[in-house]
């Protein structure tokens, strides 16, 4: 059972990492151009989030069966990054670039607030994660969903080597919205060595300096799984 998790858990850390909400800088660096001139006035100051903030926010949501989610507690999502760090320490990936969707994914950028939480269907065995994360930089979101898109592209197809069990991905993006200025999403499906398989829908969405991912897993999702996590990411992208 332990092994299974572990595979799992990298599995899930690999797509969230294609999301460009998880909690990484991005796999490709932000380009600099000089600024335009413009006669429109100073924008706002971008709205600040606590984690505190985050995670009241997710409270409320609730699946399309009515299950509301479970907030993850702070300690458990860093304590979960820093195991995804080393779980990828080991990690073989072919081809070896597309090690960089999960380099990112193990680390927090400054000054960021973030917060997750999960709602299981045991009848369907599916899950559903949903993070958030803020940042002060707009554009850095727009970088990091800019790097996703460009992810998928040239890793769509990859292994995953780890502790002798070996994970086939395939990813596809998909033709879904959200509600926020920018939306990205993605369907992943996951095959071990044994045979057994599982499928990842990933939607992100963004509005200024807030994103937000939804992740369900589960042997049966399919893209019409994506108005639900739409409909989540929205409620979410409503309090920017």
């Amino acid at each position: 059972m332990q092994r299974r998790t572990t595979v799992t858990t990298l599995a899930l850390t690999a797509l969230l990492a294609l999301a460009g909400c998880g909690t990484g800088t991005g796999t490709t660096p932000a380009t600099s151009a000089a600024p335009e001139p413009s006669a429109s006035p100073e924008p706002s100051p971008a709205k600040t989030y606590t984690d505190a903030d985050l995670s009241a926010v997710l409270a409320t949501l609730k699946d399309a069966q009515g299950r509301p989610l479970t907030v993850v507690p702070a300690a458990q999502i860093d304590q979960g990054i820093i195991k995804a760090k080393e779980l990828l320490k080991t990690a073989v990936f072919t081809p070896p670039e597309c090690k960089a969707l999960s380099d990112s994914n193990a680390q927090v950028p400054e000054d960021s607030t973030y917060a997750a939480g999960t709602t299981v269907a045991a009848e369907e065995k599916t899950s559903i994660v949903v993070t958030v994360i803020a940042l002060k930089d707009a554009q850095e979101m727009a970088d990091q969903l800019a790097a996703s898109k460009n992810a998928v592209a040239t890793c769509s197809n990859f292994t995953i080597e780890l502790g002798g069990q070996k994970i086939t991905t395939e990813i596809q993006q998909i033709e879904a919205k959200t509600g926020g200025d920018q939306s990205f999403a993605a369907l992943g499906k996951q095959t071990l060595a044994t045979g057994e398989t599982q499928t990842m829908l990933t939607m992100t969405g963004i509005k200024g300096t807030l994103a937000a991912t939804a992740v369900k897993a589960g042997p049966a999702v399919t893209p019409n799984d994506a108005p639900e996590l739409a409909q989540l990411i929205d409620t979410i992208l409503a309090h920017g």
